[in-house]
């Protein structure tokens, strides 16, 4: 499930884990045994729960984070160049607004 980090439930995952969103710039991923992940661990540990071949992306977990993280970093800044921007938000379809919180 996806939740804004603006919402009620992710000011109090911000609150819990004392999370400095002027410093976090990135997807954290909360897990039910109550820990963040974050940057290119989070988007790994979410490509694992996905189907064949994505979850195969998961074999990058054993490279070091901060040169993960780095790589993760170049693609963000990158992403609008390569791949293009929207003007606005795509609307969820009533399958996609299921899965918010």
């Amino acid at each position: 499930m996806f939740t804004a980090l603006q919402s009620e439930v992710g000011q109090q995952i911000i609150k819990d884990f004392n999370i400095n969103t002027s410093k976090i710039d990135s997807i954290l991923l909360y897990s039910p045994s109550k820990k963040i992940a974050y940057k290119s661990t989070a988007a790994l540990k979410i490509a694992l729960q996905l189907g064949f071949p994505r979850n195969l992306m998961a074999v990058f977990l054993i490279i070091p984070a901060f040169i993960r993280n780095q790589i993760y970093d170049f693609v963000a800044k990158n992403r609008y160049k390569w791949y293009g921007k929207r003007d606005e938000c795509m609307m969820p379809t009533s399958d996609l607004k299921d899965k918010f919180i």
